[in-house]
Order: structure tokens, then sequence, then C-alpha cells
């Protein structure tokens, strides 16, 4: 079975974007980018709201731009292989290759897609992933931490939520990012 994966790019705080919707202080260096795309391989579909997939569609042509760095154009290679889908009831259409639209999160649908897929799921987003972890679908979390507090904004992480989490592996990265990965005790 296919594991659902949580990940996120938040400040040391816990926000994902500050309280003015910015998040540009998350961008992470080539270092850090490498390490994702590495992570990132092994993913088969992503899972998004409308919000995330909006930012992420630019992936579907970050290949084009000439003047990126190697990883930027791995990690668009990545993610055009990948299917998507974007769960909105505001979306009425997609801009990207391999992609649908799904009206609502049905965990039931996840369940089957996790007993189905082949590859890992990655869940982008925290109103989803809040959904998920509260239905016990989700089986790792992978969260960078950018050296940074930004104070107010959106949570990286939801609340009301408790659950025991095994340690699978840690990094520090030279720009003061630090990655830890966790496996959601049954």
């Amino acid at each position: 079975m296919a594991k659902l994966i949580y990940s996120s790019i938040a400040s040391l705080d816990g926000y994902i974007e500050d309280e003015h919707g910015n998040f540009d202080w998350a961008a992470p260096d080539e270092e850090v980018h490498s390490f994702v795309n590495d992570l990132e391989r092994p993913v088969g579909t992503y899972l998004y709201g409308r919000r995330m997939y909006e930012t992420m569609r630019f992936w579907e042509t970050a290949h084009t731009l000439t003047d990126q760095p190697p990883e930027i154009h791995d990690y668009a290679q990545i993610w055009q292989a990948a299917d998507k889908v974007v769960y909105s009831t505001l979306l009425e259409t997609v801009s990207t290759a391999r992609t649908r639209i799904e009206r609502d999160f049905d965990l039931e649908a996840i369940r089957r897609m996790k007993a189905q897929a082949e590859h890992d799921i990655s869940l982008g987003g925290p109103e989803l992933a809040g959904q998920a972890l509260k239905a016990g679908l989700v089986d790792e979390l992978h969260l960078f931490f950018s050296p940074i507090l930004v104070g107010g904004g959106k949570r990286s992480l939801p609340d009301h939520v408790r659950a025991q989490l095994e340690l699978q592996d840690e990094r520090r990265f030279g720009s003061g990012a630090v990655y830890l990965n966790y496996r959601i005790r049954p």
C-alpha cells in the first residue's frame, strides 16, 4: 500500500505563510531543493486544495525558464510526471497535464486511492492535511523548518489533532533549515 505523506516548509514558529499571505521566505536554497527533489521522486500523485494547486502549477512550465538552476528543472520534471488531484468547489478547469478536479475531499476515496496506488501520495496544504490527519490517513510527515519567525499567518499543522509520532530521519542544512521525518504510529 502507498504511503500518504504530508510535506510542508514552515517558519520555525510553524507557519507556511505569514499573516499577509507571503511565503517568499520559505524558498529553499540549492541544498534543500535537491534534498526535496530526492524525497519527491517516489511520489506518483499530488493532492492539493485550490490555492496550493494555483501555487504549484508554476512547475508545469518551469522547465522552459532557461536561467534556472538544475534543481529547479529537476523538480519540474518530477512534478510533471506525477498525477495531480485538485479538491475545489470553485475551480472549473485546470491548466496542467495529468490533473483532475474533485469537488469533495472524500476520505473513503483517499483510503481506496492509498490501497490501490503503486507509488506514494503527497498531500499539500494544511487544510487537506488536517482532514486527513484527523481521519488517521496520513502515514508520514516531511517537515522542513526555515530559520525565520514570522509571528502569525497560516499554520502548517492543524489544531485539535493528536498523534503519536516516531522520528524516522532528520537533517540540518547549511542555511539553518531543518528537516524532520516522522512516521505516525497507529
